[in-house]
């Protein structure tokens, strides 16, 4: 059993983070290794987690980190990681969801039956799928929470099909914290992120404020369910320091 410290606070803890390969994925895996967490983080391939570990530095060699090949994007996928992170680490403690794309295929009414399936469909069923599977296994110490955009509240022309699917994933947050009020379920709702795919501006949050985020509201034991605005790097900062207004419910 790991000790708990004050430079690997999570010490012991077991966090699952689909999507952990992507750019916004990244920096929340870094910050739960960092914080001494065993983190899980399932790919579709060797080369994905090859990937991720060499985005990851040093760190990426960590025994802590665990990459095993999963297809969580269905129910039976998402049971079955569920199932083996349970089985192999005895339980699951945290959970952070970034999965999501982007899609800008012009207004809703031209968009064709594959876009449907690829930019809303697919999506909200992995996000309903892990959360099916994981938040009734969830230990009650950490949090579960989904990664969404501002276009889950703000209508984007042109990119409709991510405001809907963005818009889903948020009200599915809000009834899984109505129907499981012993549990900490958030939304974490992110304005343009600076990632190792695209440098942006300096305002913009950055992916390893996403992770800070993340571990700051695992460690915040009395914070009830409810949206983490991270909508700028400022923004960001005063929610990682503490100085942040309560969360939005």
């Amino acid at each position: 059993m790991s000790t708990i410290t004050p430079t690997q606070p999570l010490a012991g803890r077991r966090v699952l983070v689909p999507g952990g390969t992507g750019g916004v994925g990244e920096g929340v895996v870094r910050a739960y290794l960092q914080a001494g967490a065993d983190v899980v983080v399932p790919t579709r391939s060797d080369e994905r987690g090859a990937e991720l570990r060499a985005a990851l530095g040093p760190i990426g060699d960590s025994p802590l980190l665990h990459l095993p090949t999963h297809d969580y994007a269905s129910f039976a996928g998402a049971e079955a990681l569920a199932v083996e992170m349970t089985q192999r680490l005895g339980g699951i403690d945290d959970a952070v969801v970034p999965v999501g794309g982007w899609w800008q295929g012009g207004p809703l009414t031209g968009i064709a039956e594959e876009d449907w399936s690829t930019a809303f469909t697919s999506l909200a069923t992995t996000h309903m799928a892990l959360a099916r599977a994981v938040v009734p296994r969830l230990s009650g110490v950490g949090v579960y929470a989904v990664i969404v955009g501002q276009s889950a509240e703000f209508p984007v022309p042109g990119s409709g099909l991510v405001s809907m699917e963005q818009a889903a994933v948020l009200m599915m947050q809000r009834v899984l914290a109505a129907e499981e009020p012993s549990k900490r379920i958030h939304a974490m709702m992110l304005g343009p992120v600076r990632t190792r795919f695209m440098d942006g501006d300096h305002a913009w949050v950055s992916t390893d404020e996403v992770g800070a985020a993340a571990v700051a509201s695992s460690l915040a034991t009395g914070t009830p369910s409810g949206t983490i605005p991270l909508g700028t790097s400022s923004e960001a900062q005063a929610f990682i320091r503490g100085s942040a207004p309560a969360l939005i419910s």
